[in-house]
C-alpha cells in the first residue's frame, strides 16, 4: 500500500523535535567539552574533596590526539577546606559549589589568564601585569568591580575600600611573597556576586600551609609554568580530587592519573 502524505511526513517531525527540546523550539545544544580546542594542560589531582595537598603536572596535547606529559610533577596545596565545583569551563556538576570566602579552592575546568607578579619584568609568553601598591583584586560581592585586578589609581580609594586582596601582598602584609609570582585562574569569569572570586596560582608561604581558595607552589615550578604556558595554545587549568577525575576523564579528554609525585 502506498504511504500517505501524513505517513512520509512522520519521520521528519521526529527528526525535527530531537533537534528541539520536547518540540518547544530550543535547539538542544551539546556542551563542547571543557578541554576541546586546549594544547596546553594544567592538572592538579587532589586525593578527596577535603584535601588541602595535591599534586600537579602540566601536559602538551599530541598531533594525533592525547597527552604528553612535559616538566616534572610537582606538590601544590589547595585550599584550607579542600575544594568545591567552581564555575568555569565545564557543565555543571553534582555536589557543593564554591562560595565567597568558604576556603575552598574551585573544582573543574578553567581558562587560564594573566600573570601577575612584583617584577617589573617577567619571562612568560602571558599577558603579564606588573602589580604595584595600588592595585587590589576585589573580593567584596556587592562591589561593581567584584572578582577584577584593578588599581586605585584608576579606579579610585573608595572602590577598593573593604577588600582584603592587596596584590603587593610583601608592601601590605608584612613582606609577604605568596604573590611574587602567579596567573589568574578564570573562575567565576562573570563576577556571579559570591560565587568566589581572586582565584590564583600563586607561590606557597610553606609546602604545609594551604591557601583560601587558589592552587600555591614552589617558586621553580611555578617559573618553570609561567616560562612554558602560551596564550595561542589556549592553555586550561583543571583541578579535581581522584575519583572525580577517574569519572570525567574520557568525557573531558583527560590524561590518565599517574603516581603522586616523589
Amino acid at each position: 500500500m502506498p504511504m500517505t502524505r501524513h505517513q512520509l511526513l512522520l519521520p521528519l517531525l521526529a527528526f525535527g523535535c530531537a533537534l528541539l527540546s520536547a518540540c518547544g523550539g530550543q535547539v538542544v545544544e551539546e556542551a563542547p567539552a571543557p578541554l576541546a580546542g586546549a594544547s596546553q594542560l594544567v592538572l592538579v589531582v587532589t586525593p578527596d574533596w577535603s584535601a588541602t595537598q595535591g599534586t600537579l603536572r602540566s601536559y602538551e596535547r599530541l598531533a594525533g590526539g592525547g597527552w604528553r606529559e612535559v616538566d616534572r610533577a610537582a606538590d601544590v596545596t589547595v585550599g584550607r577546606n579542600g575544594s568545591a565545583w567552581g564555575r568555569g569551563l565545564h557543565p555543571q556538576q553534582p555536589g557543593a559549589f564554591k562560595q565567597e570566602g568558604d576556603g575552598r579552592a574551585p573544582a573543574g575546568a578553567f581558562a587560564i589568564g594573566v600573570a601577575f607578579g612584583y617584577e617589573g619584568q617577567l619571562r612568560t609568553a602571558l599577558d603579564y601585569r606588573p602589580m604595584q601598591a595600588s592595585h587590589w583584586c576585589i573580593d567584596v560581592p556587592a562591589s561593581p568591580h567584584y572578582n577584577r585586578i584593578v588599581d586605585a589609581r584608576e579606579v579610585g580609594d573608595a572602590a577598593v575600600a573593604g577588600s582584603t586582596e592587596p596584590m603587593r601582598r610583601d608592601l601590605h602584609a608584612g613582606g609577604d611573597q605568596r604573590y611574587k609570582l602567579g596567573f589568574v585562574i578564570d573562575h567565576n569569569a562573570d563576577g556571579e556576586p559570591g560565587g568566589g572570586s581572586c582565584i590564583f596560582a600563586h607561590l606557597w608561604d610553606a609546602p604545609e600551609v594551604p591557601t583560601a581558595g587558589c592552587t600555591a607552589m614552589g617558586e621553580g615550578r611555578m617559573r618553570e609554568l609561567l616560562d612554558w604556558l602560551d596564550p595561542q595554545l589556549r592553555p586550561v587549568f583543571v583541578l579535581l580530587p581522584a575519583h572525580e577525575h577517574a569519572r570525567l576523564r574520557e568525557a573531558w579528554d583527560l590524561p590518565p592519573e599517574a603516581a603522586p609525585a616523589p
